[in-house]
């Protein structure tokens, strides 16, 4: 194969196209091999390449055979490996762990054409292929599972994934300044042991006598026997979050090794940021793909923009505070304005610009000015349970962005897919952004996550109280009233999240019969790495309280509390019925409107059963089921 124009080698022929006999690095990638910016292995390519350095990419290589490792040859410098834009677990598996049948991010969109657990299973074959050459790991699925874990999936708690891939450093979180320093200290001639000191990474050591203002974790094998360590653990990982003020982490393990985290990466500078997407991305996927028909995440991305990173909304479900932490990092209007003409120019753009976000679509600064000289408060969020006084809620900058990109010639519309923290929004004192949302930027739908409707719930999932998104939807209704649109919003909300009863679910059943919304979709509590939720989830225990709190484990309960958000649909009326008789709620049932489900009589006569159908069917309609 020649070399695709633009595009990073992929085989040797190409290497040696560009008159190379060695690469410096391979990136090894669970991802089929998509350069554009929403895609991390093309950053952190681009990255390494405007810094002199020569990469090749190996897109979802054969695990099951040894060679797929080494059709790039030896790298100089070392292999990077990354599961890709999802850990493999998520992209593999409902939250039910039934394997889903398509994968966005592969050729095609077919399934199983990475591993489980892609990270270690690509680590470990670079490790047989080239037992001395450096292993340098990163990508979400690496940044989240940096120290011991609870693993979903396998219902286990997991070593650090640096010492089950056998790599020899981790670079977590964005990792566009750790990944450069990596590379200039394995190219001035340091082995890949040496490197100790960089900002944004974890080693492997067994001497930690030279390691000054660290945090010592518990143990492995204390965490392993005692749920409440690994609780306590994960408080502490929390709070040091933090380039400003976070401390180095270690975390022992047996036979006398210690995985050290090192302080976040800093934050990048707006010039930084600029710098970062103005490499020259050729936007789409590798056209060795196009008779598979393409990769079909890149729709979702293609005419989007991204002009943020970073979230300081401390949801307790989500992993960007470890991922990419609660400073806002955003990029000029110059950037963003040059990449949507680049987008205008585009032969399919149609005049809509599908997204313009981030984390989170309206924070464009730091919560406060404080931040970018001392670090996020350790034991405080910006939002939640109150708005901290110090938060400086405004819009005026996104809105100033907006209004170029409208005016931009040949853009119809500006949309916001990308999440709106409706909390933050309401803060805002100038409405002029709120209106201007709702006059210009929604599709006639507006998403946004309230998650659950009782405060003990939205308490644990670190959400603002339920009156608050009433005083949302209320100004939202008012409005699309005042400029004559008829645009709704569409709630996502969660089932079986840590702190939800079953009779939780109840109230949220009849907060939906009582504002007439009937969801389409609910998403069920997903434990994935390193969150608050997820260590509820396994210990049963609030880190940030150290004490116990309910959790639904029971895959029947479970199913119980998701068809109740969903008791129109005929399909659910067992469960429902169960459910209600469970939580003392028999009063729903019956044939009052404030009833959720009427009762039938049960009959194992065919005919029965028809009429029985006929009863939900009527029943479905006038309920709009």
């Amino acid at each position: 194969m020649s070399l695709a124009d633009g595009f990073l080698p992929v085989t040797m022929e190409e290497v040696k196209e560009l008159g190379l006999e060695q690469l410096d690095f391979v990136y090894v990638t669970g991802d089929a091999y998509v350069d554009h910016p929403s895609f991390g292995a093309a950053i952190i390519t681009r990255v390494l390449q405007a810094n002199g350095y020569s990469v090749g990419v190996i897109a979802q290589p054969d695990w099951k055979e040894d060679s797929s490792i080494s059709v790039l040859g030896r790298p100089r410098l070392g292999f990077l490996v990354s599961s890709g834009n999802m850990d493999s677990m998520v992209n593999h598996y409902y939250v039910s762990k039934k394997h889903r049948e398509t994968d966005a991010y592969t050729p095609g969109g077919r399934p199983y054409k990475r591993p489980d657990h892609a990270t270690v299973v690509y680590g470990n074959l670079i490790r047989r292929t080239y037992r001395d050459i450096p292993i340098i790991i990163g990508g979400i699925e690496a940044s989240l599972r940096r120290m011991a874990h609870y693993d979903y999936w396998s219902d286990s708690f997991k070593r650090s994934i640096l010492l089950d891939s056998q790599a020899d450093i981790l670079s977590y979180g964005m990792g566009e300044k750790s990944i450069v320093a990596i590379a200039d200290a394995l190219n001035s001639g340091l082995s890949v042991k040496d490197l100790s000191f960089i900002p944004g990474t974890v080693y492997k050591t067994k001497d930690i006598s030279g390691i000054y203002d660290y945090e010592l974790l518990p143990s492995y094998d204390e965490m392993t026997a005692d749920k409440k360590r690994y609780a306590k653990s994960f408080k502490i990982q929390h709070d040091n979050t933090d380039p400003f003020n976070g401390r180095t982490l270690i975390e022992p393990y047996p036979n006398g090794v210690y995985v050290v985290q090192n302080v976040p990466q800093p934050p990048l500078s707006m010039q930084e940021m600029d710098d970062v997407y103005a490499l020259p991305y050729t936007r789409t996927y590798h056209p060795s793909y196009e008779k598979a028909g393409g990769v079909p995440a890149i729709s979702e991305i293609k005419f989007s923009l991204i002009s943020n990173r970073g979230c300081f909304g401390g949801c307790n479900f989500c992993a960007l505070t470890f991922h990419q932490g609660r400073i806002i990092q955003a990029r000029s209007h110059e950037s963003i304005l040059s990449e949507a003409k680049e987008i205008i120019r585009d032969k399919d753009f149609k005049g809509y610009i599908h997204d313009v976000g981030g984390p989170t679509a309206n924070f464009r600064r730091p919560a406060c000015q404080k931040q970018l000289k001392n670090g996020v408060c350790k034991h405080r969020q910006c939002l939640c349970p109150k708005p901290c006084p110090n938060l400086e809620a405004d819009h005026s900058d996104y809105l100033a962005l907006l209004r170029k990109l409208r005016a931009l010639p040949g853009v119809k519309k500006v949309f916001i897919r990308s999440g709106i923290r409706f909390d933050y929004l309401l803060l805002d004192k100038d409405d002029t952004f709120f209106r201007e949302l709702v006059a210009h930027h929604i599709s006639g739908q507006l998403k946004v996550a309230p998650e659950h409707i009782c405060d003990s719930v939205l308490a644990k999932m670190g959400k603002p109280a339920n009156a608050v998104y009433e005083a949302f939807t209320d100004k939202y209704r008012r409005l699309n009233q005042k400029l004559g649109k008829n645009q709704f919003l569409v709630p996502y909300l969660m089932s079986s999240h840590p702190g939800s009863t079953l009779k939780d679910a109840v109230r949220l059943a009849e907060y939906l019969r009582d504002t007439g919304y009937n969801p389409e979709q609910v998403q069920d509590f997903y434990p994935t790495p390193s969150t608050m939720s997820t260590v509820m989830y396994y210990t049963g225990i609030d880190p940030q309280t150290m004490k116990p709190v309910y959790v639904c484990k029971n895959p029947h309960e479970k199913a119980m509390q998701r068809a109740l958000i969903q008791y129109r649909n005929p399909r659910n009326y067992n469960l429902v019925l169960e459910a209600l008789k469970a939580a003392g709620r028999e009063d729903l049932i019956g044939f009052s409107r404030k009833c959720l489900i009427k009762p039938r009589k049960n009959s194992s006569s065919g005919s029965s059963r028809k009429r029985n159908n006929k009863q939900r069917t009527s029943h479905t309609k006038k309920n709009g089921g």
